[in-house]
């Protein structure tokens, strides 16, 4: 199961969901089609696979990230800073921010990205709000709101030429951030 999920991330990476064919990437795997079938009843159970992994290692590096920190507030701008930076990298980009939403529908894509993500968000904004850091205000909309614009942020830097648009974009978000601050 490993070798195809390894193998579908590559090629979905490289050549999106659409470009790539089962029986390309159980030759890429070094398994048969009936391997595949047995672990994923369909070229999209196993693209939810490949999601599911690359949706992780983002939420990894936004873990680290933010666990490096020694305050709530840099944890979740540090946080938030890891999210633009590993989502904007072609695997990322291209499964999780522009493949997923049309292979899966808005509705599941949606489903799957707040599981993924919302909820640390939450707990962060939540901590956020009990320390007295953001003025009291129900969190749930705030993190649709953040989790949008870092989401739209992040494929724009990706598909962007300029190479200074993850330090702008960090620095536009450091804005819209600091203007949560209760001071």
């Amino acid at each position: 199961m490993r070798a195809l999920v390894d193998e579908g991330t590559r090629l979905f990476a490289e050549r999106g969901y659409a470009a790539v064919g089962l029986a390309e990437i159980v030759r890429s795997a070094g398994v048969t089609k009936g391997a595949l079938y047995h672990h994923f009843g369909s070229k999209e159970e196993l693209f939810r696979a490949v999601l599911r992994r690359v949706q992780s290692d983002v939420a990894d590096q936004v873990a680290a990230a933010a666990d490096a920190e020694p305050d709530t507030w840099t944890q979740l701008t540090a946080g938030c800073r890891a999210f633009l930076t590993a989502s904007s990298g072609r695997s990322a980009r291209r499964i999780m921010l522009i493949d997923a939403p049309a292979v899966l529908g808005w509705n599941e894509w949606r489903a799957m990205d707040e599981a993924a993500s919302a909820r640390h968000l939450e707990e962060a904004l939540a901590a956020l709000v009990e320390d007295g850091s953001i003025p009291d205000q129900p969190v749930a909309p705030l993190v649709r709101l953040l989790s949008g614009a870092m989401n739209e942020a992040a494929l724009w830097i990706a598909q962007s030429d300029d190479p200074g648009a993850l330090d702008a974009t960090d620095r536009a978000l450091t804005r819209l951030l600091h203007a949560l601050r209760a001071d």
